[in-house]
């Protein structure tokens, strides 16, 4: 069964969030923000099938760019819920329009934190529609207190981990992998 949450509520949920992201942006490591969406990647032990997309797709220096980006990073459990054989194919060098396709698919030009996400939920009535760099639209929606993005061929993701801020954008990790229509 699906909830849809009220405006109020997700202005309840928003205030909480704030006030939790303002305690834990004041003990962030100065470092931390010194450090690009790529380098991120780079660093991080459950990216590793996305850095390797994105290594394949030429868009290295893109991310390590100034941005700002906000990118949905599947995490390498969401790579496993697909075939090995549908991800190697995509890294095959002869596939790297739609690779690039496949990673542009999972970013957002701004800096949208899960604030900024809720917030832009309370506006749309418990929606919010959000245009990837690939051109298609995910919709922001709340599933108890989890953020779900749905896109325009019914894949879904849920933020698993929200607002891991870098120097060029924000990093969320989600669950799923979500496909553009043709791969």
């Amino acid at each position: 069964m699906k909830y849809l949450a009220t405006p109020l509520s997700l202005l309840a949920l928003l205030t909480s969030l704030t006030t939790f992201s303002q305690t834990s942006l004041a003990s962030v490591n100065n470092d931390l923000l010194k450090k690009t969406i790529i380098r991120s990647t780079e660093e991080s032990q459950i990216h590793k099938t996305l850095l390797a997309a994105v290594k394949a797709a030429d868009l290295e220096e893109t991310l390590a760019g100034d941005g700002p980006f906000t990118i949905f990073a599947p995490s390498d459990g969401a790579f496993k819920k697909m075939s090995e054989d549908k991800i190697a194919a995509l890294l095959r060098p002869e596939n790297k329009r739609a690779l690039q396709s496949f990673v542009t698919y999972h970013i957002v030009a701004g800096n949208l934190t899960a604030s900024k996400i809720l917030k832009a939920m309370c506006r749309g009535k418990g929606i919010a529609s959000l245009t990837t760099v690939q051109g298609n639209e995910l919709l922001a929606t709340m599933d108890g207190l989890d953020i779900v993005l749905t896109d325009c061929f019914g894949n879904i993701a849920r933020i698993t981990s929200a607002d891991a801020n870098q120097s060029n954008g924000v990093i969320h990790v989600i669950d799923s992998v979500i496909l553009p229509n043709q791969l």
